[in-house]
C-alpha cells in the first residue's frame, strides 16, 4: 500500500450506503478509506484518530448530524477537508453545510465519477458544489451583497488582469466543472487547469471557486448557470 494514498473516513448512518461508497473509491488508485462511522460523533472520532486527508458526511445522522460534525472537524487542528454527501436538495443544507466548514457539497445521485472527482478536488484544497445548486449558491450571495450582476464583464475581466485562458476557465467554474471538465471542455491538461484556477483566485483576490462562481456572476463574466 502505498503510503502517499489519499486517505478518507466515510461518515453516514446507512451500511448500505458506506459500502458503496467504499467500493466506488477504492476503485480508484490511489485512494483509501482508512475508516467509518455511523454518526458525526464517530465520524469526528475517527478523524482525531486516523486523521484522513478528506471525510466524506452524510446531513442526516444519529446523535450528531453531518452539519455539526463538520463545524467540530473543522475546528480540530490541521482538520480534513469535508464533503457532504445528501440526498437532500435543500437550500437550507447547503448553506449550512458551507458554513460549517464544508469544502464541498454533492447530491447522492451523482455519478461515481463525479463523487471521485469531488473527493480528490476537496483533497487539493479546492472547493466544489454540484452544479445544480451553483445558481442557488449565487443567487444567495448576491441578495446578500445586494449587488445585482453585471451586464457586461469584459471590463471586470481587463481590470482584474485576468488573460484570455484564464477568463474561459472562470467561466466554466461558474458552470459547476471540475478541473477535469473544465480540462476535457479547454483541451488541456488537469494540471494547466489547476494552474489557470490558481492564477485567477490569485488575480481577484478570492480565498476559493465558490467565491470565484459569485465574483463571475456579480460582474457579468459567468451569464446564467447552467
Amino acid at each position: 500500500m502505498a503510503t502517499d494514498d489519499l486517505t478518507i473516513v466515510l461518515a453516514d448512518d446507512q451500511d448500505l450506503v458506506r459500502a458503496g461508497f467504499r467500493v466506488i473509491l477504492e476503485s480508484e488508485p490511489g485512494f483509501r478509506v482508512v475508516g467509518e462511522a455511523a454518526d458525526g460523533a464517530e465520524a469526528v472520532d475517527a478523524v482525531r484518530m486516523l486523521r484522513p486527508d478528506v471525510v466524506c458526511l452524510d446531513v442526516q445522522m444519529p446523535n450528531v448530524d453531518g452539519l455539526e460534525a463538520a463545524r467540530r472537524i473543522a475546528a480540530l487542528p490541521e482538520p480534513p477537508a469535508v464533503l457532504v454527501l445528501t440526498t437532500f436538495d435543500h437550500d437550507d443544507a447547503l448553506f449550512q453545510a458551507l458554513e460549517a466548514g464544508a469544502s464541498g457539497f454533492l447530491l447522492k445521485n451523482a455519478s461515481p465519477e463525479r463523487l471521485i472527482d469531488a473527493v480528490r478536488t476537496v483533497a487539493a484544497g479546492d472547493a466544489l458544489l454540484a452544479p445544480d445548486v451553483t445558481r442557488r449558491v449565487i443567487s444567495r450571495a448576491t441578495a446578500a451583497s445586494g449587488t445585482p450582476a453585471a451586464p457586461d464583464g469584459a471590463e471586470a475581466v481587463v481590470t482584474a488582469g485576468l488573460t484570455e485562458r484564464e477568463t474561459d476557465v472562470l467561466r466554466l467554474l461558474a458552470r459547476g466543472l471540475s478541473n477535469a471538465e473544465i480540462a476535457t471542455e479547454l483541451w488541456v491538461g488537469e494540471a494547466t487547469v489547476k494552474t489557470h484556477v490558481s492564477n485567477v483566485l490569485q488575480k481577484l483576490g478570492l480565498r476559493d471557486r465558490i467565491q470565484a462562481v459569485v465574483w463571475a456572476f456579480e460582474h457579468g463574466v459567468a451569464g446564467t448557470p447552467a
